[in-house]
């Protein structure tokens, strides 16, 4: 399995807004010049978290974006789910996919569940708020995510 940039890029865009938190309504562009990320591709990215309802938009002079709920509240999983999808390592465990027609003999399947229960417990049991603390740690805050 491999996270792609529109993965990595919505983890950073949310863990900017979680940082940020407090400060109200976040201008894409200010997320976009910290995180040294494309306005147009933040954009894109934004659209389908907003669709899941992870963020809210604000317009005008005050306006941006911010978390619709308090960063502990958002796992690494929910994000990398809405832009990636599934996270499974094989086709045949995702959801939807019909059974196998080897699934009874198939050995190699209980490879493939294990590494993606590893997976899910990880990205699962890791939230906005556990990343803004390391982010903190990390540099004194000073560190740019």
């Amino acid at each position: 399995m491999r996270i792609s940039t529109k993965g990595r890029y919505a983890t950073r865009l949310m863990l900017d807004l979680a940082v940020h938190y407090e400060c109200g309504f976040i201008p894409l562009k200010a997320v976009s010049q910290r995180q040294n990320i494309s306005d147009k591709y933040l954009e894109q990215i934004i659209t389908q978290l907003s669709r899941a309802g992870f963020v809210r938009s604000a317009r005008g002079a005050q306006g941006g974006y911010r978390l619709t709920k308090a960063p502990e509240e958002y796992t690494v999983g929910d994000i990398l789910r809405t832009t990636e999808g599934s996270l499974a390592p094989v086709s045949c465990l995702e959801a939807g996919s019909g059974t196998c027609e080897m699934e009874r003999t198939c050995v190699t399947q209980e490879i493939w569940q294990q590494i993606e229960a590893a997976v899910n417990n990880v990205v699962d049991h890791i939230t906005l708020a556990d990343l803004v603390k390391r982010y903190h740690e990390k540099a004194g805050g000073d560190y740019v995510i």
